[in-house]
């Protein structure tokens, strides 16, 4: 179900990153080969919302470089809006390299200092864009980038909001950006602007220790509250009742499970976009399971957004559908 009142369903901005990703399982080390591709939370949501035929825009800022042109180039083949991504010529583009493997913890490591992305300022936000969608998406790993970032998070909550937009929030937490105090300040400083919070079961125990996240979120104010929570499932905090609805996992062989977070938002979004919006538990089960399913299909493959499906796959696989497409 499209509204055809806003050129846009979706958009989001953060800091886009080009992925090395180590091969033949080995850890980076001793690491011989790499794929490339891209990486970061609010692209792989874009990216996810895009192959399931919805109408999105990205923006943000890059280096003036190859890898800021590779991350350009991709976003637009995926169908997404990037009038928005800025070239930084004095700025690189941020790298993100990690491994993913067998049988031992996955490594991740960013060179992200002094990157285009951490100079995302207040000036650079597409006002037009911002007014003009369905719903803006943004994490705190962008606004934990620097204090200019934050400001730009900030505002542009701000602007959607005022212009009628629902706005998503899931603060995706990485310590390596900011210590736990630091986080508390940032989650309570945007969750203020949100109506739908995402977030990690572990996450929101940093945030608000001993206090129920549903509790937590609606006191500032957000409507929806999902808390994702690993091989346990998700739930959701229905707004008015106060009633929690669970739904499993879809259960797949685990191959690498960086993005599921991400994939699952995707999901969960694109099934509140196309009509499951009401805050009832029939509508609020094919939420999480259509996030549950996105996020498998995801942590089946490795890489962020490779196995990201198609709408019509999507759909095949909710029905029930063969295992085989011949």
């Amino acid at each position: 179900m499209t509204d055809e009142s806003h050129r846009y369903d979706v958009v989001t901005f953060g800091e886009p990153m080009v992925l090395l990703l180590a091969t033949d399982d080995l850890p980076l080390p001793i690491a011989q080969r790499f794929d490339y591709a891209l990486a970061g939370a609010e692209s792989n949501l874009a990216t996810g919302l895009a192959r399931l035929g919805h109408r999105v825009a990205y923006f943000g800022r890059v280096g003036a470089d190859s890898f800021g042109e590779r991350i350009r180039q991709t976003l637009r083949a995926e169908g997404i809006d990037v009038s928005g991504l800025s070239d930084d010529p004095q700025r690189p583009t941020g790298l993100l390299i990690r491994d993913s493997p067998r049988g031992r913890p996955i490594t991740v490591e960013y060179r992200r200092s002094g990157s285009a992305a951490t100079a995302l300022a207040p000036d650079n936000l597409p006002t037009g864009l911002l007014e003009d969608t369905r719903l803006l998406h943004v994490t705190g790993i962008t606004a934990a980038l620097s204090e200019s970032a934050l400001a730009a998070t900030e505002q542009a909550m701000a602007v959607a909001k005022e212009a009628g937009a629902a706005v998503s929030f899931d603060p995706n937490i990485r310590l390596r950006l900011a210590d736990p105090a630091r986080w508390q300040v940032i989650v309570k400083q945007l969750a203020t602007y949100a109506d739908i919070v995402f977030t990690g079961r572990d996450e929101a125990e940093l945030i608000a220790p001993g206090v129920d996240p549903g509790r937590w979120y609606t006191d500032l104010g957000v409507t929806s509250v999902i808390v994702k929570d690993g091989g346990e499932g998700s739930s959701e905090y229905l707004p008015g009742s106060g009633e929690v609805v669970h739904a499993g996992i879809r259960t797949v062989p685990l191959v690498d499970p960086v993005g599921a977070g991400d994939a699952f938002n995707a999901g969960w979004i694109s099934a509140w976009l196309d009509g499951a919006d009401a805050p009832t538990r029939e509508d609020s089960q094919t939420r999480l399971r259509t996030g549950a399913v996105v996020a498998s299909m995801v942590v089946a493959v490795r890489g962020d957004c490779a196995g990201l499906p198609t709408r019509q796959l999507l759909d095949q696989v909710l029905a029930g559908g063969s295992d085989i497409i011949r």
